[in-house]
Formats: C-alpha cells, structure tokens, sequence
C-alpha cells in the first residue's frame, strides 16, 4: 500500500513573536523617553513659574522697543542681558548708551542680522553656544575681558534671552562675586526655563573653575531638550 506524503509549509508563526516583541520593545522606549522628558522638561518648567512667581522681575527690568526680557544682571548697570533685538531694539540700545552687544547665538544668522548691531553704531562680540548648552571657560573668561574694557554698558543676549544667555551672566556674577551660584541660578530660573545642563553648570560654578557638565547630565539633558530645540527649527 503505498504511503502519501505532502510538503507542508513551514508554519508562520515563529515570525510573531519577534514582531511582538519588537513592539513591546519600541513601546517601552516611547513611554520610558515620554516619562524622561516629562519629570524633565515640566519639572523645570513648573519650578520656573514658581520661582518667577516667587521672586519677580530683578529690580531695574525694563520694557524696551524690540527687545524681550530686557533687564540688569549687576548693580553697577555695566551688564544686562535679554532677547535677540530687532533693528531697533539694536537702536534702542545705541540710545540708552550701550556700546557692546554680545552675541552668543551658534545659529546660521543672514547678513541683515549680523550686520544689525553695527549699524547702530555698537560693537558687537560674537560668541558662539550652541542651543541649550554652556560656555567653555575661555568663552567665558573672554566674556569677563569684554565687560571690564568696555567703554560702556554691555548686552549680552542668546536667542530667546533665557538659557545661554542666564548661564554667561551666572557665570558673570559668581566670577565677580556678585552673587553665588544658587542665587545666580534662581535669578535665571525666573527668566525662564533653561536646560538641565544648564542649571547643573551653574549650580557647580561656586565649587570649581567653570567646566562642561559631565557625559551623564550632558546626555539626560539633551533628550529632554530635544523636543524643544526640534520644534524651534520649524
């Protein structure tokens, strides 16, 4: 009696559990990244609030033509810091006496804006941060130089005025200082959120010589700030 015999196909099912696991994998990194940068980004966002509703505008806070967050960073009024001016915000600080501008944008900016404080009539010193980060020593010891000789009050700004701009003017006060760290940091705090490594940096800045953050905060940081800095190149 002769036996039949058919070849079946390989059953499939092997193939679901890799793809299942695969999901539950990618699922688990989007709801770990969503729970990191919520504890992150809205915890330092609610302490900002707090701390603006707490303390303030710092004394001296100004509202001038084409320039947000405008305000004073030392008693002497030698430094003050804010937003990128406009064209006349730029005109606006010509007319108040300022004789400096320090740029601390890394951002590709077109020529109508580098020219800006020139046309003015200002010096402008361009040191470049990238977007959420903090100086290197020799950018801020510049900063410190540029200060000191100026014939005039100085303004410093970034793009928004708030994180970039707050870690050079901590590191301005605790350097000269003015304040001490913590202080320097509440005061940024009120502007605005800044970065986790930011606010790191500027809390170290009392106990060591100014020093990036380490790899551990550099890298927790900017996963949370990632958002953020992906929606302001849209």
């Amino acid at each position: 009696m002769a036996v039949l015999t058919a070849t079946l196909p390989r059953p499939a099912f092997h193939k679901r559990p890799l793809q299942r696991r695969t999901l539950r994998i990618l699922l688990g990194l989007a709801v770990g990244y969503l729970a990191l940068w919520a504890t992150g980004a809205l915890g330092i966002l609610a302490v900002s609030y707090w701390v603006r509703e707490e303390t303030g505008a710092p004394a001296g806070t100004r509202t001038v033509q084409g320039i947000h967050n405008f305000q004073p960073v030392d008693t002497d009024g030698l430094l003050w810091r804010g937003a990128a001016p406009s064209p006349a915000g730029y005109r606006s600080l010509a007319s108040m006496g300022f004789t400096t501008v320090v740029d601390l944008r890394a951002e590709d900016l077109s020529a109508s804006q580098l020219a800006g404080p020139r046309e003015a009539g200002l010096n402008v010193v361009r040191l470049p941060i990238r977007d959420g980060q903090t100086p290197k020593s020799e950018q801020v010891q510049r900063f410190l130089d540029v200060v000191a000789k100026s014939s005039g009050p100085v303004f410093v700004h970034c793009g928004a005025g708030v994180g970039r701009t707050g870690t050079m003017a901590a590191a301005y006060l605790v350097q000269t200082g003015e304040e001490s760290s913590a202080a320097a940091v509440r005061r940024n705090l009120a502007v605005g959120p800044p970065s986790i490594e930011q606010i790191y940096y500027g809390l170290s800045l009392g106990r060591q010589e100014a020093k990036q953050p380490p790899l551990p905060v550099v890298a927790v940081s900017r996963l949370v700030d990632a958002p953020r800095r992906m929606w302001s190149w849209v």
